[in-house]
């Protein structure tokens, strides 16, 4: 789910919504963290932000230089399993293999706390 403030596109996390949500952790030496984000925002950009299903995508890097994360949402499992049968999708996969090492697991959200 996705709200819009200050023209800007913000994902936002409810228990309530009806979405899976991907947390994709990459491990990457610190000299390719920056490579690894700009692959993650091509391939967002390019091609899953058309998928069907998709909902948002949010690319972080450590402060340490040793990992991304994406955190992505998807309005079901099978809509995320479905990059796996597209080729445009899976084009992008090879670059972030040789640079990455990711643990992609899908989530449901258990609860939040809000101030």
């Amino acid at each position: 789910m996705t709200t819009l403030i200050n023209n800007q596109t913000l994902t936002t996390i409810s228990q309530d919504a009806d979405l899976v949500t991907l947390i994709n952790v990459f491990i990457v030496e610190p000299e390719n963290q920056q490579l690894l984000v700009d692959l993650l925002v091509k391939a967002t950009e390019e091609v899953m932000c058309k998928l069907p299903g998709f909902i948002s995508a949010n690319i972080h890097k450590s402060l340490d230089g040793k990992r991304v994360t994406n955190y992505a949402q998807w309005r079901s499992v099978e809509d995320f399993r479905g990059i796996f049968n597209n080729p445009e999708a899976l084009a992008h996969m090879p670059a972030i293999g040789k640079i990455a090492q990711s643990d992609p697991t899908l989530y449901e959200i258990c609860y939040i706390k809000k101030s």
